[in-house]
């Protein structure tokens, strides 16, 4: 334990003696390698451990929040006293009474990949590069990288509650540069999940590097996207990072539970075209945002957010709960120990439609095709976003016709839900880092081929 039990009911017994209805201790014991080369070359190997504590008190919706990294017995009750000292003054202190609770673990894990050598690991970076490096003649430069994470963390409040959860996570990154001489274009791929190496027995690094190659080369030879209003057919995967920062941020407690989002007073209300069911399900196996409990030691949930185009849930931390008057949905997440939790997406989607993939492309007349989307900024307070397609084509009389670069989608994401008019079935995710107010955290976002009526597009 990362604590002792009898530690941690005393810090607790100190935070209540500031007047606080409520104590929590989270302490984590993280250690996180990764491995970089760079044509063919290792580049960087480092470690670091990530050990500490945060302390957080609450009193009707005052939050105090503290942290340290001194985990000896006088520094964890110094963190204690500076956050009971901030929320009021102090009377005696009484100890907590803790019962553990073990929560099902549904996420096994068959290789930890602290267990492997880096001879092993490297040999899996190599066939990446080597795989982009051969793909063609005009990859000038590849990078790829190996990201492992083991994170061990502990919850204990003053609700009698005492858990930890074990997380381990692979993540695999292939970034190619393709040239011909006068001009440079990118392209990248970086798989993971909530497994140890196991990871690529279903994606092989050769798949990882071909597919970052095929961008690259891809865009290379594209002219330049048009610019105007059209319908626009979003592939699945990484084309749900739309609707996670168009509208997903915009259902956290973080923003409703202040008014300050765009769908605050809207249950029940219909927000969506009725083909669009949007889901967030901390409970997928394996799946990169899972997690058996949250960061405040709440069990996680499959949350249905929008189902037929009514919104039927917001994702609500602790806090947001008192101040909405709303149970928790366990989604309380924070980067580590240094940061107070808040509500958080864990892998969010919009969920498989009827419609197929190839007839939503052939009942297009014209519009633009983004296979592959890039990165962003989005307002969560109005859900106007602005995002790059890191992959497009033209699509024309119903065909994918020539690849276009710098293309952007620009609208706001309540008026972009009512536009959906097609959802097809082919449901698939992809991994990304989602940052906010408590850090940057592991998400999945997915969706289905998706064709929005109208959205402007930005070009050259």
């Amino acid at each position: 334990m990362i604590i002792e039990k009898s530690l941690l009911s005393e810090l607790l017994g100190i935070g209540l003696s500031s007047g606080a209805d409520f104590a929590e201790v989270f302490a984590e014991n993280t250690l996180q390698s990764k491995m970089t080369l760079m044509s063919g070359s290792v580049e960087e190997i480092s470690d670091r451990r990530i050990y500490g504590m945060g302390f957080r008190l609450l009193k009707g919706t005052k939050s105090v929040f503290a942290s340290t990294s001194d985990m000896s017995r006088l520094g964890l009750i110094s963190c204690a006293r500076r956050a009971a000292e901030a929320m009021g003054e102090l009377r005696e202190a009484e100890s907590v009474r803790l019962t553990e609770r073990i929560f099902p673990d549904i996420h096994a894990i068959r290789t930890v990949p602290t267990s492997v050598g880096c001879a092993d690991q490297s040999s899996l970076l190599h066939r990446a590069c080597d795989s982009a490096k051969s793909y063609s003649g005009e990859i000038a430069q590849v990078q790829a990288w190996l990201l492992n994470v083991d994170r061990n963390i502990l919850v204990a409040n003053s609700e009698g509650l005492l858990t930890g959860d074990r997380q381990v996570r692979t993540r695999m990154g292939v970034n190619a540069v393709a040239s011909n001489g006068t001009e440079n274009q990118s392209g990248s791929s970086s798989p993971g999940a909530r497994k140890g190496l196991e990871l690529f027995e279903d994606i092989t690094p050769e798949e990882t590097g071909r597919e970052a190659a095929r961008q690259a080369v891809t865009m290379l030879h594209a002219g330049y996207a048009p610019a105007g209003n059209m319908p626009v057919v979003i592939d699945n995967g990484f084309g749900g990072v739309i609707f996670h920062e168009a509208c997903g941020h915009s259902l956290e407690a973080t923003s409703v539970a202040t008014g300050r989002s765009q769908f605050c007073g809207k249950l029940g209300e219909m927000v969506a075209s009725t083909i669009v069911t949007a889901i967030d399900d901390g409970t997928e196996p394996n799946s990169w945002g899972s997690n058996n409990i949250d960061d405040e030691g709440h069990p996680t949930q499959k949350l249905v957010l929008i189902e037929n185009g009514v919104l039927k849930n917001y994702l609500i931390d602790r806090l947001g709960s008192r101040r909405m008057h709303m149970p928790p949905t366990g989604c309380g997440r924070r980067e580590n120990y240094h940061y107070e939790p808040t509500s958080r997406m864990s892998n969010t989607y919009i969920d498989a439609g009827k419609d197929d993939p190839k007839e939503i492309i052939g009942s297009t007349e014209s519009g633009l095709y983004a296979a592959a989307m890039g990165g962003g900024s989005v307002n969560p307070v109005t859900g106007e976003f602005n995002f790059a397609v890191r992959e497009a084509y033209m699509i024309r009389n119903g065909k994918i016709a020539e690849p276009v670069r710098g293309a952007t989608l620009i609208g706001k994401g309540s008026e972009i839900l009512p536009k959906i008019d097609r959802v097809s079935s082919n449901l698939a995710s992809a991994q990304g880092m989602c940052g906010s107010k408590s850090g940057s955290i592991p998400t999945n976002v997915g969706q289905p081929m998706i064709r929005v009526s109208s959205i402007t597009v930005g070009g050259r």
